[in-house]
């Protein structure tokens, strides 16, 4: 499989399967969900899904995940950062994983996801610590760095990563 962080918009010929964000709290802290697993391992991933033909936009797929995922809102604006490219290298055309970034609005009481009925754990984490807990190899620490790269111009936060 070969995944690549990409800092340009999606070309037309690459169909999006995927729109997930790193979203911030006012501290500059990153909202991420926690998946138990039989094994009492949890995993950590951003909140964020696949876009349904109902979705007027990316944004507003993210803001539909995120409310389904997370019961979290996310405030105005949200912004693009870029993507990760996929090839499964499975005979499957490659398509492109959608990357955000936005403030968090207001966290609700944790709920069931109404996709799969699992209720998720949300932990909030300074960035290095969310790249520690995505594990997301090369890409993981790219994709948070661009986020907060882009929070400290756009939503003003101070950070220590």
């Amino acid at each position: 499989m070969k995944l690549e962080w990409v800092e340009e918009e999606v070309p037309s010929n690459l169909e999006v399967h995927q729109v997930y964000a790193v979203v911030f709290d006012e501290n500059g802290n990153v909202l991420l969900k926690g998946e138990s697993k039989k094994d009492g391992r949890v995993i950590y991933s951003l909140a964020g899904g696949t876009p349904e033909d109902f979705d007027k936009d990316r944004v507003a797929t993210l803001r539909r995940e995120y409310i389904e995922e997370v019961n979290t809102t996310l405030k105005d604006p949200i912004y693009y950062i870029g993507y990760q490219y996929v090839d499964e290298e499975n005979g499957i055309a490659p398509y492109a994983q959608v990357r955000m970034t936005a403030m968090i609005d207001n966290i609700g009481e944790a709920k069931p996801d109404p996709d799969n009925g699992k209720t998720y754990e949300r932990i909030l984490v300074p960035p290095q610590k969310a790249i520690e807990l995505l594990n997301w190899g090369e890409i993981g620490p790219k994709l948070v760095r661009k986020a907060v790269e882009v929070a400290k111009e756009k939503f003003g936060l101070e950070f220590c990563i």
